[in-house]
């Protein structure tokens, strides 16, 4: 099965597709001075196969190309994401 990755600027979020069904989302607010990541969510029928920790990297990755940082995890996830990703922690704000 083909696995996708989008960036939906538009809808502030990043999706992650499987076979062309969408199976996991990351929200997020851009504000000029940072990311805050609020909220991610797997489709019940999709979980616990790693989908939201590939599509969290997928995000993390594309606001640090895209200078978008630093990022402030608001979402429990994303922060035991960092938590279990600490060679990533320079991407977070200042607490």
């Amino acid at each position: 099965m083909t696995t996708e990755f989008a960036h939906e600027p538009d809808a502030h979020r990043y999706t992650m597709r499987v076979g062309g069904d969408v199976v996991s989302i990351l929200e997020y607010q851009d504000h000029g001075v940072g990311t805050v990541m609020h909220h991610t969510v797997t489709l019940p029928r999709f979980r616990g196969k790693g989908y939201a920790a590939e599509l969290v990297g997928f995000a993390v990755d594309d606001v640090e190309t895209r200078g978008r940082g630093p990022i402030i995890p608001s979402c429990w996830y994303v922060a035991e994401w960092f938590e279990r990703h600490p060679e990533r922690s320079a991407l977070l704000a200042a607490r």
